[in-house]
């Protein structure tokens, strides 16, 4: 048996036109008034020797396609005839091309007529508040249909916006009416998109990128960034707390006598950091110890940097020195890592450093070469919370020892 004929349907000619309106390009030419109909779409119809051969099918086809065609049914497409010339068959007349005389005809055979018309009426009521948006509710039509709901609520957003840029308010304390701040979390993208062309330059901060960075692109408050860090010293307990978490902008005011700032990477070892005199350990947050720059009394104290002894660990610390460069590692370096040779793991291939850190000294950069080339073996890491408690307690003993403190200062806090 022959294979079914690949011949246009009148299903496959709806699904062009179904294709054209999900793709958007129907309601972009609707709305920007573009000459898009008539449209005429060619078929794949029989050749002539399969008008012969396949007789019966061809004319089944053709009686398929005229019954969905505007002449049968009142809407839809108009078939466009060719004649043909069969040998055997003489002259005969086949369907070649079909075509829409109008979006209304394609609208109603896809059964989206009241789609359109609704984005109509929200296109008119935007341009009428908002010009500038015209051309994106033309590339953009099928997203205004699918918040066609909360299109209203969305319009009343970028008035009030508009109103008053930069407000230097929290989410949660705009004012607009039948808008709550789950329902602007829910769509930043959306109104990113739309802000961006509403607002004037100066009330958009174009190096906030991203819906994290929401707040910050609008002048909206946001939620801050908590750094922790807990004191090493009962002398220097704020109000009987050792272990806080504030606003970067309140540590950065933060007075206190701690002469010693040490910072770690893993949560467990800051929590677990040995009582140390005068001293304080900061949870890093990985690449984010980059906020610390903006704390000016570091400048004034001993700084000192805990990480893996890995790619990313002299990454991170190369980049803690670019606001902090007097900061010092600890526990990164060659005897350390030979002392646990029995717990090295691997670092993963794919997120393993590949950059040139510029501010390690020549021991730390020495150790970086060394892992990033393989010479102790392949990928090889040590993790901050593998390493002995007591080396880290010896380490500290002798940091202290060798800073002109007494022995005893170190254990009388134990």
């Amino acid at each position: 048996m022959s294979a079914a004929p690949s011949w246009s349907s009148a299903a496959a000619i709806r699904a062009q036109v179904q294709r054209l309106w999900d793709d958007g390009r129907l309601l972009a030419a609707r709305l920007r008034g573009e000459a898009l109909f008539p449209l005429e779409l060619r078929l794949r119809q029989p050749t002539v020797a399969q008008t012969g051969e396949r007789f019966d099918e061809v004319r089944a086809w053709i009686r398929e396609l005229d019954a969905g065609s505007k002449t049968a049914r009142g809407y839809g497409y108009r078939i466009v005839w060719r004649d043909i010339n069969h040998r055997q068959l003489g002259r005969n007349r086949i369907p070649d091309s079909v075509v829409f005389e109008s979006d209304e005809d394609a609208l109603r055979l896809i059964g989206c007529q009241a789609e359109a018309r609704r984005v109509d009426q929200l296109a008119a009521a935007t341009v009428s508040a908002f010009p500038q948006l015209a051309d994106w509710l033309a590339r953009r039509a099928l997203v205004v249909l699918e918040q066609s709901e909360a299109w209203a609520r969305i319009l009343a957003i970028l008035e009030w916006f508009a109103a008053h840029p930069r407000p230097v308010l929290y989410l949660r304390q705009l004012d607009i009416a039948g808008v709550d701040s789950k329902f602007i979390e829910t769509r930043k993208a959306l109104l990113t998109e739309l802000l961006d062309l509403v607002l004037p330059a100066g009330a958009i901060d174009t190096r906030a990128i991203g819906t994290r960075q929401f707040e910050a692109r609008y002048g909206l408050l946001s939620k801050p960034a908590l750094l922790r860090f807990r004191l090493l010293d009962p002398a220097h307990h704020i109000g009987g707390l050792s272990d806080l978490a504030v606003p970067l902008a309140q540590f950065a005011a933060l007075q206190t006598g701690v002469h010693r700032v040490f910072i770690t990477e893993n949560e467990i070892n800051g929590l677990a950091f040995p009582p140390v005199p005068d001293a304080m350990v900061i949870f890093g947050g990985g690449y984010g110890v980059e906020r610390l720059a903006d704390v000016p009394w570091l400048a004034t104290r001993a700084v000192y940097y805990w990480g893996d002894i890995d790619t990313h660990g002299f990454a991170i610390l190369d980049r803690l020195r670019a606001g902090v460069p007097h900061a010092r590692s600890i526990l990164m370096d060659s005897a350390t890592l030979m002392a646990h040779r029995a717990l090295w793991g691997a670092e993963d291939q794919d997120k393993r450093f590949s950059g040139q850190p510029a501010r390690l000294d020549p021991d730390e950069r020495a150790l970086f070469d060394a892992l990033r080339d393989d010479v102790f073996g392949e990928r090889i890491r040590m993790e901050q919370e593998r390493l002995s408690y007591g080396w880290l307690q010896q380490t500290l003993a002798a940091l202290i020892v060798g800073s002109g403190d007494s022995a005893y200062a170190f254990t009388r806090l134990r």
